[in-house]
């Protein structure tokens, strides 16, 4: 029953979150995608993704992770980070407890656009902050060409009338 009453109080809170967010939660690996749910609950830390200089970078925050907690792979067009992030012990004091911190294992997956160089990306981690850049190909430059707009043919007659 445990079970069933933790996968719900992530759905919900997922749903908050994506009504909380102007444009929905596009890299967001649904955490309800397994209805069996074992072991600790799963939970999806914030990312940032942008492009800048030639380079895409993705930004996620793991704070009280360790860089050995955390794994990056580029496979399949994507980049996938992931890890678990282990729950600490601690202590009920005068009946009162909450904990909204999450635990758990994690998985993030980030589309890669075509032309990525993935020989070359690098990962580095730091003040709980994983920072993934993959170097993007040049952008061929696109002049803007004029089409003309020529006149429709008149529709062809019926000759039965």
């Amino acid at each position: 029953m445990a079970d069933k009453k933790e996968m719900l109080r992530q759905m919900t809170s997922e749903l908050d979150k994506v009504f909380d967010r102007p444009f929905g939660t596009a890299f967001h690996w649904p955490l309800f995608r397994d209805f069996a749910l074992s072991g600790p609950a799963e939970w999806a830390p914030e990312i940032d993704v942008f492009e800048l200089g030639n380079r895409l970078v993705t930004k996620v925050d793991l704070p009280g992770l360790k860089k050995e907690d955390v794994k990056v792979e580029v496979t399949d067009g994507r980049l996938a980070i992931s890890g678990e992030r282990k729950s600490e012990t601690e202590e009920k004091k005068d009946n009162v407890y909450r904990c909204e911190r999450s635990y758990g294992s994690f998985y993030r997956s980030v589309p890669l656009p075509e032309g990525a160089k993935l020989e070359d990306v690098k990962a580095t981690f730091a003040n709980g902050v994983l920072e993934v850049s993959v170097p993007l190909s040049a952008k061929a430059e696109t002049k803007p060409r004029s089409v003309p707009i020529e006149e429709a043919a008149p529709p062809a007659t019926s000759a039965a009338a």
